[in-house]
């Protein structure tokens, strides 16, 4: 009877870990990272991901790790690992939450690696939920609500949920970014949300591309009137969402194509 082996690990500071380290980061809250795709051992966007987690630690912990050690245990990783992985870096403090101590703390930096993902086909129908996100620009662990407001939504029948703030307007969905189409613009949210590395990425290649985007408030009136939505994250540049509450979207096929277009156009990063 054959055993097959995973390839895929958990570092700490660029160390295998003990179940010893991982057990007290079980429930832990008090934390950052960020998400990537890995093809081929190579990484698009890199220099965002590492901006995210500096600008992060400095909030978080009053200090960040220089970028070049971050990239160091990335790189390990990678070049340990199979070509294609979904890795996280999360930064967090070894002395947990609900402590000062976890204050003004030099972090440790954990590199977990899974199964690579391109996220679900689609189109998607989106739930609308009365959610605003707290510290909405970092992306921080323990937001139970994205879970629950994802289970309620398909207990309803539909496949995510998108958050209205507390102007009426959509900000962001449970895990994604949420963008626009007006048949010549590409609109983006002018709300409180966390700026996903794969919204930075798509965003300064279609300036490349001489593509008009601009920010807007989108109310469910305005909604009304637009041609095309998708949802994007580090799976994936686009996906095209058919439906939010009870507003139906037309599919834009040709939107969610510029949207992979963008992508296509990054270059891959120096590891």
């Amino acid at each position: 009877m054959s055993t097959t082996v995973s390839t895929y690990q958990a570092q700490i500071n660029g160390h295998p870990t003990s179940l010893s380290e991982l057990t007290p980061l079980a429930f832990a809250g008090f934390a950052h990272f960020t998400a990537l795709q890995v093809r081929n051992r190579q990484i698009k966007g890199l220099d965002l991901h590492l901006d995210r987690l500096r600008k992060a630690s400095v909030e978080f912990f009053g200090s960040a790790m220089p970028d070049d050690q971050l990239q160091s245990y990335i790189r390990t990783v990678v070049d340990e690992g199979p070509e294609d992985q979904s890795l996280t870096v999360t930064v967090f403090s070894r002395n947990g939450e609900f402590t000062a101590d976890s204050m003004d703390v030099e972090p440790a930096v954990l590199v977990r690696t899974g199964a690579p993902s391109n996220g679900p086909k689609g189109p998607l129908r989106l739930a609308a939920v009365n959610h605003e996100r707290p510290l909405a620009a970092i992306k921080h662990v323990g937001e139970v609500g994205k879970t629950y407001f994802l289970h309620q939504a398909i207990r309803q029948g539909f496949d995510d949920a998108a958050f209205v703030d507390s102007r009426g307007c959509l900000s962001e969905a449970t895990i994604w970014n949420l963008v626009f189409w007006d048949g010549e613009t590409v609109i983006w949210p002018k709300a409180k949300i966390l700026q996903g590395t794969m919204m930075s990425i798509i965003q300064r290649q279609l300036d490349r591309l001489h593509i008009p985007q601009r920010h807007e408030a989108i109310t469910f009136e305005r909604l009304k009137a637009l041609s095309g939505a998708a949802v994007m994250n580090s799976w994936t540049p686009g996906i095209a969402v058919t439906a939010i509450g009870s507003n139906i979207i037309a599919e834009a096929k040709s939107f969610i194509s510029l949207l992979h277009e963008a992508y296509e156009a990054e270059p891959i990063s120096f590891l």
